[in-house]
């Protein structure tokens, strides 16, 4: 079961984790990395864009002001999470909308119906990275540039592993773990869209809890992953508002 202090840390424990996973991903890439007290920005090129984690309740003006330079001076698009719904960034002419972060506390995990295994090969690891450019539709990243989503470097990222789901022995589904300082969380959960509504989105978030059924997980949940969320034992913990300078799925 899980208590209400446990619900109350999430959104922090998934400020830190997402952190954690967007700084790997942005040294992988050669891209700048700023840290701050109240957040971390990984500032990309003209695809790649740049991505904001809001870590703190609330900024200094000092880091809002930093903030707000970066956003204004980036040279792709913007995404910035807030798990914390405390940062008004709506000067910067932004959209925002919230999703919810949730919660799964340790406990027990059923074994997946199709094969989902950890990527090892650069092949798999394309495989993913095009399971999730064309899950979630992300058109900056086509025509599509091997390694620029998810960088052959990612997987030797301590903590950081790409799990593909095999449906007939082809790579249908993908997503990536995140483990940091005891808890684990996951990303870029997408099906290939040839499979959808066949139980591989399931598959491969099992099989990515599989062998840490002893941590808690945290992730932030779009509208269409939830019900699946919620019957892997997740339960919604605070609302994570997200701003975006171009429509983001």
């Amino acid at each position: 079961m899980t208590n209400r202090s446990t619900l109350t840390e999430a959104p922090m424990r998934q400020a830190r984790n997402s952190a954690a996973f967007w700084i790997a991903t942005g040294r992988c890439r050669g891209h700048e990395v700023v840290r701050r007290r109240g957040f971390v920005a990984v500032d990309g090129d003209e695809r790649a864009g740049l991505r904001v984690l809001i870590q703190e309740c609330g900024l200094e003006p000092g880091e809002l002001a930093e903030l707000s330079e970066l956003v204004l001076h980036a040279p792709g698009p913007v995404v910035v999470e807030d798990p914390f719904s405390s940062t008004d960034l709506g000067h910067l002419g932004m959209r925002d909308w919230q999703m919810p972060v949730m919660l799964r506390p340790p406990g027990p995990v059923g074994g997946p119906a199709l094969d989902a295994v950890r990527v090892r090969r650069p092949e798999d690891l394309q495989a993913a990275e095009r399971i999730v450019i064309e899950g979630f539709e992300l058109d900056g990243f086509e025509p599509y540039r091997p390694g620029e989503l998810f960088p052959a470097a990612l997987i030797e990222q301590p903590g950081v592993e790409v799990f593909v789901a095999l449906r007939d022995g082809v790579p249908a589904g993908a997503c990536v773990r995140v483990v940091d300082d005891g808890v684990g969380s996951h990303y870029w959960v997408g099906t290939s869209p040839a499979f959808r509504s066949r139980g591989v989105g399931r598959a491969v978030m099992l099989g990515a809890l599989a062998d840490l059924a002893d941590l808690p997980f945290t992730l932030t949940a779009s509208k269409l992953g939830r019900p699946l969320y919620e019957s892997l034992g997740y339960v919604a913990a605070a609302p994570s508002t997200w701003w975006a300078s171009v429509p983001v799925r």
